[in-house]
């Protein structure tokens, strides 16, 4: 496909990226799906919260999903990794690191997120085994259980009401100072929440299920799960040279449709919002889909008219 001109590239091949691939595929358009095949949720057993597919690992997600992709003969998938992107509304360039450059009318950054790499000893060991980010996916198989939060300040007063809702057995670790008002501390402590300052010396776990997390002070934290706060960046920075207007943290700025400053440049999932769940990914690909078709569709019936 990479001698056609295509209508859309969409780069990035996860939720967003897959189920835009699908509606894209269904209006007949000529899409190749760029994808580096490493996704952020591989370190997750299962995911969760998406109907009809709840429990699933994402490796079978992915699969079921580029298989029923398959049945749309103009969809494409492109194993690589797009290192560049210039060009300007309808005649874009994107070249990928095996020296491959497909040409396309409009783009579609669907590129995610990626974790800075954990910093607290034996946390990584544990991420996506007992140590999670989002109770929403997984916080029914921690329920009732004794967990520790590591967070602090304002994100602890947010996450500490929310994960009571499924235990009320956790303590927090703030990993340093907590960053806490007066009247915070006290909210915490009428709840019965233990808080501690000291650093964290390491996660101690048996084949990735936590055990304890052990303080610097000497301090231990007997536990069966984690939630923690992730330091996250943009999966690729080529929405921001080609021009995407990006907010402070690093997330591509779109309107409702993925739309974003760039003519012809649209984004969806985990990039372009701070709604990070699978099935608000994928329904933020189907309608940048949408509006990308209906600017292609639309601009093809006033060359014809």
């Amino acid at each position: 496909m990479e001698n056609q001109v295509l209508d859309v590239a969409i780069i990035g091949g996860g939720p967003a990226g897959l189920n835009a691939a699908l509606v894209l595929g269904r209006a007949r358009k000529r899409v190749a799906v760029i994808d580096e095949g490493r996704p952020r949720n591989a370190v997750t057993r299962e995911a969760h919260g998406f109907l009809t597919r709840d429990g699933i690992s994402p490796s079978e997600f992915r699969r079921i999903a580029m298989e029923q992709i398959g049945a749309y003969p103009s969809v494409s998938f492109v194993a690589d990794t797009a290192v560049s992107v210039a060009g300007a509304d309808g005649r874009f360039q994107i070249a990928t690191e095996r020296g491959t450059v497909f040409a396309s009318k409009k783009l579609l950054f669907a590129v995610g997120l990626k974790d800075r790499p954990l910093q607290i000893p034996g946390l990584a060991e544990a991420y996506g085994k007992s140590a999670f980010v989002c109770p929403y996916c997984d916080g029914w198989e921690l329920r009732d259980q004794p967990l520790v939060l590591i967070v602090k300040g304002a994100d602890l007063m947010h996450f500490a009401p929310l994960i009571s809702g499924w235990t009320n057995r956790f303590a927090v670790c703030t990993n340093g100072p907590d960053e806490l008002t007066d009247a915070q501390r006290e909210e915490l402590r009428r709840h019965g929440v233990p808080v501690f300052e000291s650093p964290i010396r390491s996660i101690d776990s048996d084949d990735g299920i936590v055990r304890q997390v052990v303080l610097e002070d000497g301090t231990t934290i007997p536990c069966r799960g984690i939630f923690f706060k992730p330091e996250l960046v943009t999966g690729s920075d080529l929405p921001r040279t080609i021009g995407c207007r990006m907010t402070e943290d690093g997330m591509v700025v779109v309107d409702d449709l993925g739309k974003t400053n760039v003519p012809g440049v649209y984004s969806a999932g985990d990039a372009a919002s701070r709604r990070n769940w699978a099935i608000a990914a994928a329904s933020m690909g189907a309608f940048a889909a949408a509006a990308l078709n209906n600017e292609l569709n639309l601009e093809a019936w006033k060359r014809n008219g």
